[in-house]
């Protein structure tokens, strides 16, 4: 998701032209990337079995949840489902069995 995020924020679609995502990055816009950096980052160290990855994402799921919480309740509700689902996949037995034979 962090990939296809990062690519579909950085590409001019519709009416944006790429001068105005270039002048995005000059301003606040930025940190919203960095984000999308760190899932993509997350994402491909976890598949080689590190376990900070898998904490990034967790962190990075958090932040999404705080964000969504300024938004509507509504998108705090699925931010938390998917959150959980995350979590739940994330943290039984066998994952982490992979995650500590990788590591180690």
């Amino acid at each position: 998701m962090g990939g296809i995020s990062l690519l579909a924020g950085l590409l001019p679609f519709g009416d944006v032209t790429f001068a105005q995502r270039v002048a995005e990055l000059k301003g606040f816009h930025v940190l919203v990337h960095v984000t999308r950096l760190l899932a993509l980052v997350g994402g491909v160290f976890m598949l080689y079995g590190r376990n900070w990855a898998r904490w990034l994402l967790v962190a990075w799921m958090v932040f999404h949840l705080v964000i969504s919480a300024l938004h509507s309740t509504m998108q705090l509700v699925l931010h938390a489902l998917i959150f959980t689902v995350i979590l739940y996949f994330l943290f039984r037995r066998p994952a982490s069995a992979y995650f500590d034979t990788v590591s180690s």
